[in-house]
Order: structure tokens, then sequence, then C-alpha cells
């Protein structure tokens, strides 16, 4: 299996073939807008900007859930089961502001959200607007506005809606390659209470944080930290934080937020409910720690001799890329597809530093995988 490395990848050797201005424009106009979690009026505003691309002509069904906009774009007047569904997120995380202030050097483009994945984004719809009207079948074009938050107001709000489809294009980075597995997700609140007293005589009281901290050291020696990349179930730390604010106080209270990353066949995480992941939780922790879990979603995986995914092999290799597999360590919308039974791989443009200060795409892979996805939509249903 080739590592979970999108900044690597083969690129043809053939002369590129320039993007053109008015893509690169619309691209850098979408990086400029702040569009975080906390900015409904950005987020809004990166959802026009794109359907703007796209719109022309075709159905615009908009969707909105706990403040968070979508929208899903498709040619007829009725909604159908979608053979294809080109996915794509227009939210990014959080960044200085010079970070939404584009920038080219040479053929890295650097800007939140460059990499992941509004570039992709774009060049969805520009495909979408391009050749949605005139295939032989329907394809829909799906953006929503909080896959960084955990997706549920966007792409799982709208299949909740009746949306389906048969197989699922998300443009997340991937240089060109196809991720066809990734990992399960489960998010843990681990909440300590004690009993307060005057830290002078610390025995009258039972410090929360203390046994909060023993808790999870007992949890990181069963899961630490990985020094290099490893297919592994992952635990991340994210927050400790206590109501107390007095340095002479044994703080009654304290709690942990945990990111938990576990791969197919877990067995301890993969399939189990909440409540069982909770108790499995609950044998690492002191008395008066308990685990809750939050959310916990299954590992994705598509079928890879599908004919959708051998053609959109193709489609690449085409671009003269090896178009190899992958598998993915982060979580994306295409899980909540996997749960219906509904195939999704991403596959996007290439770069570097995602959600980092130094976040690129790579323009050498921006024509390639225009040209990948005009290819692969324009295949015929037979031949795929």
């Amino acid at each position: 299996m080739e590592p979970d490395d999108f900044a690597a990848g083969v690129r043809p050797s053939a002369e590129r073939e320039p993007i053109p201005e008015d893509l690169l424009a619309a691209v850098e106009e979408l990086l400029a807008v702040p569009s975080t979690a906390d900015r409904p009026r950005e987020l809004r505003r990166a959802l026009d900007l794109v359907v703007d691309v796209a719109g022309r002509g075709a159905t615009v069904e908009r969707f909105e859930s706990n403040g968070k906009p979508s929208a899903l774009l498709y040619h007829g007047a009725a909604r159908p089961r979608f053979p294809v569904i080109l996915n794509a997120h227009l939210d990014v995380v959080p960044a200085p502001p010079h970070q939404f202030r584009p920038r080219r050097e040479g053929d890295r483009l650097y800007a939140r959200g460059a990499q992941d994945m509004k570039i992709s984004a774009m060049v969805l719809a520009r495909v979408f607007a391009e050749l949605a009207a005139g295939l032989p079948y329907p394809v829909a074009l799906q953006l929503v506005t909080d896959e960084e938050t955990g997706g549920r107001d966007g792409t799982l709000h709208q299949l909740e809606q009746g949306v389906t489809g048969d197989f699922v294009v998300i443009g997340e980075h991937s240089g060109l390659r196809i991720v066809t597995d990734s990992k399960g997700m489960v998010t843990v609140t681990l909440k300590a209470t004690g009993h307060a007293a005057h830290s002078a005589y610390q025995w009258l009281g039972d410090n929360a944080l203390i046994k909060l901290q023993r808790s999870l050291d007992k949890l990181l020696a069963r899961y630490p930290v990985p020094d290099e990349e490893v297919w592994a179930t992952t635990v991340n730390l994210a927050r400790i934080e206590t109501s107390n604010t007095a340095r002479n106080l044994v703080p009654a209270d304290a709690e942990a937020w945990l990111d938990m990353r576990f791969v197919p066949g877990d067995p301890d995480l993969d399939g189990r409910s909440a409540q069982e992941i909770a108790s499995y939780l609950a044998t690492f922790c002191e008395p008066g720690v308990t685990p809750y879990v939050g959310h916990a979603d299954p590992p994705h995986h598509a079928d890879r001799d599908r004919p959708e995914v051998r053609a959109l092999r193709r489609a690449a290799r085409g671009q003269g890329y090896r178009a190899e597999f992958l598998r993915k360590h982060g979580a994306a919308d295409s899980r909540f597809y996997h749960q219906r039974g509904i195939d999704a791989v991403i596959f996007g443009i290439g770069g570097d530093g995602q959600h980092g200060p130094d976040e690129y795409a790579d323009l050498t892979t921006v024509m390639p995988y225009y040209r990948a996805l005009r290819e692969f939509l324009s295949t015929p249903a037979a031949d795929q």
C-alpha cells in the first residue's frame, strides 16, 4: 500500500497546459474568502461563488442545517438517483489573515484551502458547468460548508433529505491518486469529578486533574503517539481544561477532548456502538473519570474493482499519472456514503501543508485533474 503522502506524485512528461486565467482568477477569489465555521456569512459567500460558476442552467437546491448552508446542482426539474455525484467542501480551518491572500511562487499557489480543497472544488464546478447538461445520465454537484467540523450538516443532512446516488467522487487532495479506504473516527470527552479543598491541605480534597492525567497516561500507553506514518489506531489529546481558576485550590472537575482514528478490523472499536466504545475506554479510567462518546463513525471503503473506479484510473493514467490506490488517515464525508452502501472515492489535485502555515496547491496537477474528470464523466456508462 502506498503511504498517505499527497505531496508526492508522478507528473506527466508532456508539455504542461497553462491554467486558464479566468479559472485562476475564480480560484483566487474563492481562496480569499475566510470561510471558517465561525463566519456564517463567509460560508454563504464561498458557496455562492461556486454556485455562480457551476449553476448556469442548472437546478440549484439549497439546504441548511444548524446554520450551515449547502447546495445540490443538477439538470432537470425532479431530483433523480444520480449515477455520479461530485462532492466538494468549501469551508476551511482557521488561519491568520495573510493565508487568505493567495500568492503564487512558481508552480505553487499558497493559501488556506488551496490544497484542502477549494481549487479542486472550483475545477469540479467548472467541469460540471461544461458537461453536465450534455451527459447521457444525470450527474450532481454537491457543495457543502461543514466538512471541517464533521460533515453532519452538509453531506449527511442532504442524504437524510433523500439525496442518493451510485458513485461519488470527492475532490479532497490526492495528487490524482484514488483513495478507497480511510480510518474510522471516534470523538470522546473524558470528564473527571473530584472534591475541592485548599491546596495546602490536599489530603482533604480529591484532585480531578490528577485522576484525569492518570487515565490519559494509561490510554496513551495503549495508543502511543506515532513518530512516523503508521496504519494503526491513534488517539489525539486535543484539549484539557478545568473550571478551577485559583492556584491554591484543588480542582474538583476536569475534562479532556480526544480524537480517535481507528483502522478497519480494530477489535475494540470497529463495529462497536458508542456505548460499547465508552465501556471499553472506561477500562483505562480512574474512579471518578467517565468517557462520553460523541460520534463513532466506521472506516470507509470503496470497491476497487467497480467499473467507475477503473474508469477513473484510466482517466488519470491518460494524463501520465499512475493513479495508485491510497488509504487515508483522516476521515472525509465519504464515510456517510459508505454507511449507506454507496461507494465513494477521494480524487483531487496535489499539494502539501494541509491545515498548516504553508499550505499550497501544486498548480501542475490542476489541468491534468480537469482533463481526467472530463474524460471520466464523458465515458459512456456501458463502457465503464
